[in-house]
């Protein structure tokens, strides 16, 4: 018998637009290194789904057992995917203050686009892993979320709309332990026509 891995398609991974090997605060190196890393959880999310689709699920545990460890794994390597995908998409602009439909949802939810900064770069810092700006589809608003890894803290029926990765990896090549610098690196890359190409496709 077989999970619902069955119905499986391999995905490829997104390339990577030209623009983010040439941004100010953010280099070549650092990028190419981090998308590597993305292709990995495309790999991993492709492996673990052929495993899925032989895995015995008579013998499911929660201790231990296959299914359970593929099935966690498999939350990783997705949420690894998707916020990467997220998080390359919107680089690559020229930052400052947002502007158009998300520049007014940030004045609605947050007051300022200085507070909204402050609050994300706050999210940021503490955050271990991810810092996401989301809108929730329950409240009708916007907020910025923590997660401490690619599949910890997600907020159901909320969208992500700025993905801010805070793992050492994204930024230990440019800034080492300097997070703070490298927030500021990208924040001023942002690119709010894609953002907001996103609120439209979206409905919000």
């Amino acid at each position: 018998m077989t999970s619902l891995a069955f119905n499986r398609e391999e995905i490829a991974a997104r390339e990577l637009k030209p623009v983010l090997l040439e941004m100010d605060g953010i280099s070549r190196a650092s990028v190419e290194a981090h998308y590597k890393l993305y292709q990995g959880y495309v790999a991993k999310r492709n492996e673990i789904l052929r495993k899925l689709g032989e895995v015995d699920l008579a013998a499911a545990n929660q201790v231990y057992s296959d299914v359970r460890a593929l099935k966690v794994d498999l939350s990783f390597a997705i949420g690894g995917v998707k916020n990467h995908e997220i998080y390359f998409e919107h680089l690559g602009g020229g930052g400052g203050d947002p502007d158009g439909a998300i520049g007014e949802l940030i004045q609605r939810d947050f007051g300022s686009a200085e507070a909204w900064r402050a609050d994300l770069r706050a999210s940021g810092m503490a955050g271990r892993g991810w810092a996401w700006t989301a809108y929730d589809w329950d409240e009708q608003r916007l907020f910025n979320y923590v997660g401490d890894a690619q599949n910890t803290f997600p907020i159901w029926n909320a969208t992500p709309l700025v993905a801010l990765d805070v793992y050492e990896h994204a930024y230990f090549l440019d800034y080492q332990t300097d997070r703070s610098s490298y927030i500021d690196a990208f924040l001023g890359n942002l690119d709010w026509d894609v953002v907001n190409d996103w609120i439209v496709r979206y409905g919000i």
